[in-house]
């Protein structure tokens, strides 16, 4: 890191020591010990620019206060059976660690469909799993190698998509805002796996839209993406999606314990019993209902993606004689 980066990081760290001290509580449930490395993350995301960085930093921290962010893990999403159906329509997990101690998470883009739940019940979902990555998941794969970990991978399953998934975007929209503007930087590599044709022509019109910083980011991989996996995984940490080739999505042909994406999984079990063990502290909380998340407007290049999503999908429904199905679908950005 060269010397304008560190007067960079000491600048941005001068003006956090200025903020009220509940933002400074906040700050440290995010940085975890580690808080150069969290200004980095916020400078990245904002080209290093020293004003926006910060802005963006106090806005992230206002949100976690205003939204409850810090006890979100003391709050269960119930029943049981409730949860088991989110899990169920919201496909992510995380399957294991790479070689080098980053933890790897799998979504199953193409085969989530979020019509078990609330869109509130499936923000809270989120924004618990990534506070458990940073505040328990990342800190112990940090201790256990030695050094700071604070970037996960992540292998997107796009088997099953279809042009419906248009009617998705509202809620993947209000997701990816939260993670845009409250945990920027958090995501090493993205491998998309099992991509059909429909996600090969958006990806070839939305590239050339995403900033030089997150393309490098994104690797589309031939098939379930198993052989390029294997050089940075070991095979018992391969999502399950990605363990035969030309299986596709296997969610449906292996054990519940052996599916990322299950409730069954070890992983949604540890989550699951930390967050119901946490939680008996606030019972009375519970009776509060749905969790709500205020999710900013979203970055102006974000909804131009978006629509070029819509008119690309529509583009391709034309082609293929859909356009009647698609006639009423419309993407309303958050």
């Amino acid at each position: 890191m060269g010397i304008a980066s560190q007067d960079a990081i000491m600048q941005l760290s001068a003006l956090v020591d200025e903020v009220d001290e509940p933002l400074k509580v906040t700050f440290k449930n995010i940085h975890m010990g580690y808080p150069s490395e969290t200004l980095v993350r916020f400078l990245k995301a904002r080209e290093w620019s020293i004003p926006k960085a910060h802005k963006m930093l106090v806005d992230c921290l206002n949100w976690r206060i205003q939204n409850h962010i810090d006890i979100i893990l003391n709050k269960p999403i119930i029943p049981a059976d409730l949860y088991r159906k989110i899990r169920d329509s919201q496909l992510v997990g995380m399957s294991g660690y790479t070689k080098d101690g980053h933890p790897v998470f799998a979504i199953g883009v193409g085969l989530s469909t979020y019509d078990k739940a609330s869109v509130n019940y499936y923000v809270q979902s989120h924004i618990q799993i990534n506070e458990y990555r940073d505040r328990v998941i990342l800190p112990a794969a940090s201790k256990k190698y030695g050094r700071h970990i604070g970037t996960c991978v992540k292998v997107l399953d796009m088997t099953g998509l279809k042009l419906s998934a248009l009617n998705q975007l509202k809620l993947l929209t209000i997701i990816s805002t939260v993670d845009d503007l409250n945990y920027p930087e958090k995501t090493e590599t993205y491998y998309i796996v099992n991509a059909p044709y429909i996600f090969s022509a958006c990806w070839k019109v939305v590239k050339p839209l995403l900033q030089e910083r997150t393309r490098r980011k994104v690797q589309v991989l031939q098939g379930c993406g198993r052989d390029e996996l294997l050089k940075i995984v070991d095979p018992a940490s391969l999502p399950h999606f990605c363990k035969r080739e030309g299986s596709g999505s296997s969610r449906h042909s292996t054990s519940r314990s052996d599916d990322c994406f299950s409730l069954d999984h070890p992983f949604h079990q540890q989550l699951y019993n930390y967050i119901k063990q946490k939680g008996q502290e606030y019972v009375a909380l519970l009776k509060q209902g749905s969790f709500h998340v205020d999710v900013p407007e979203p970055d102006p290049e974000g909804i131009k993606i978006v629509k070029t999503i819509e008119s690309e999908m529509h583009k391709i429904g034309d082609l293929n004689g859909l356009n009647h199905s698609l006639s009423d679908l419309k993407i309303d950005t958050v």
